[in-house]
């Protein structure tokens, strides 16, 4: 028999209990809202990082005055080189006196210039075609992503971030260079975002280098020399249907509680103001999200880390 007190008691843990459940019904659309947000933070950070190329242009200008340089050199000495032999030419038709032609090859040396014009201008050729290698590799990295995927060499992606990052490898007076081991299969073009790929090799090998950097404070040259900072790259065939990609770095490694965390929105093992936590939240939600394939991480702590990626083929 329902008193009025029990009556009063029954009312009112009914409604506590539609509070409680229109809470959870607020907190759920809150946590789903802040999904939507972070969604919409990765992928408007992910925009702005392949439009703003700027800090990778600064690299990649270097790497291009090199050979300009080089080239601007041996253009120098070959229109030196090419005004001495035409004036040698010019004796031929205005003399006939052998003597005096003989004199003007000695003092212009005319058999080291037959050597070396030959040389001079094969270097010229080789420091064009570094040139061409570096403009070509900003372009398949920095191509525009259209609606719909298109199909894509995984190699070409690869070969031309590691030239945009070649400033950031190649020996320096700290270090010796970064050794770059590359194992790749032959793997059929696969139908993807190539600019978002590149992203994600971009973020992968970049922060490897960074680990390197860190790791290698505090000892000498010698030192790294007998342990070279080394970054392996291979792909192979999973199957007819997916391709793997795997970026090793034999570098300090990553405790367990670190690796757990290393694909979430925020999270970083850089120091304050040297990262964003972004750079791995973003490559995780291109492969998963946006290509439908898997990325994982594998690190040991003194050994190094690695990165795989399954991707599918359409």
């Amino acid at each position: 028999m329902f008193t009025t007190q029990r009556q009063t008691i029954i009312e009112f843990l009914c409604a506590q209990a539609a509070i409680a459940l229109k809470n959870a019904q607020l907190y759920e659309q809150a946590q789903q809202a802040l999904r939507d947000l972070q969604k919409a933070q990765l992928q408007i950070v992910q925009s702005e990082k392949m439009s703003a190329l700027g800090s990778l242009l600064s690299g990649v200008a270097h790497e291009i005055n090199n050979p300009l340089g080089f080239i601007a050199g041996n253009v120098s000495m070959a229109q030196d080189n090419l005004t001495d032999l035409l004036e040698h030419l010019e004796l031929y038709e205005e003399n006939t006196a052998a003597e005096e032609i003989e004199d003007h090859a000695e003092d212009i040396d005319l058999e080291y210039l037959r050597e070396d014009f030959p040389k001079i201008l094969k270097s010229m050729n080789v420091g064009v075609e570094q040139m061409k290698n570096i403009s070509t590799s900003l372009r398949i990295f920095s191509r525009k992503d259209q609606e719909h995927k298109t199909k894509f060499n995984i190699h070409d992606g690869i070969e031309s971030t590691l030239v945009i990052l070649k400033h950031r490898t190649k020996a320096n007076h700290k270090r010796p260079a970064i050794e770059i081991i590359k194992e790749y299969a032959e793997l059929p073009e696969i139908k993807c975002f190539p600019g978002q790929l590149n992203q994600v090799f971009m973020n992968i090998l970049a922060n490897a280098i960074d680990a390197f950097e860190e790791a290698n404070v505090g000892k000498t040259y010698a030192e790294i020399e007998k342990k070279p900072n080394q970054i392996n790259i291979s792909t192979t065939n999973v199957d007819e249907n997916e391709v793997k990609i795997e970026i090793e770095d034999n570098g300090s490694g990553m405790k367990p509680e670190t690796k757990e965390r290393i694909f979430e929105q925020g999270f970083t093992t850089k120091g304050v103001g040297k990262g964003t936590g972004l750079g791995m939240a973003i490559a995780h939600q291109i492969i998963t999200e946006k290509h439908g394939g898997e990325i994982t991480c594998d690190s040991t702590v003194g050994e190094g880390t690695i990165l795989r990626i399954i991707l599918p083929i359409v």
